[in-house]
């Protein structure tokens, strides 16, 4: 019986590891649902992103649909910028990692930005150069 109890805690890690593997299963079918009509996606756990006749969709990933999703336009946008641990960084010289990963959108129209955020630093300097060459910026 002693052996039986040491092996409960280990059995609740498991249940709770199938548990989180199948909700992130889950958002992972949501976001191949939701990507079917775009050009170009990104899918990480802070956010999915698509791209579509310069028009760019972005939320964040739930098991159903993206939450909070929000859509602009590459016209209206008047700068791109990868932001690292609130610093703007240059795309030549990358950091190998970072805690707070943004790609940064400014508005021509408007003084608003749209931060959409990432999980590897790789991954949004490659979207940041692909969205300025798509803009033209």
């Amino acid at each position: 019986m002693e052996r039986g109890l040491m092996w409960l805690p280990l059995l609740g890690i498991f249940i709770w590891l199938a548990r989180a593997g199948a909700n992130e299963y889950q958002k992972i079918e949501a976001y191949r649902r939701w990507a079917v009509g775009f050009d170009r996606c990104k899918y990480d756990i802070y956010a999915m992103m698509g791209i579509k006749d310069r028009e760019i969709s972005w939320g964040k990933p739930t098991k159903k649909e993206p939450n909070d999703l929000q859509t602009f336009s590459l016209d209206r946008v008047k700068q791109i910028q990868l932001i690292i641990d609130n610093k703007s960084i240059d795309l030549d010289n990358l950091p190998v990692s970072g805690k707070k990963i943004n790609l940064q959108f400014q508005f021509a129209d408007t003084e608003d930005k749209i931060d959409i955020p990432f999980t590897e630093v790789p991954m949004a300097a490659e979207w940041a150069g692909f969205l300025k060459n798509e803009s033209g910026l």
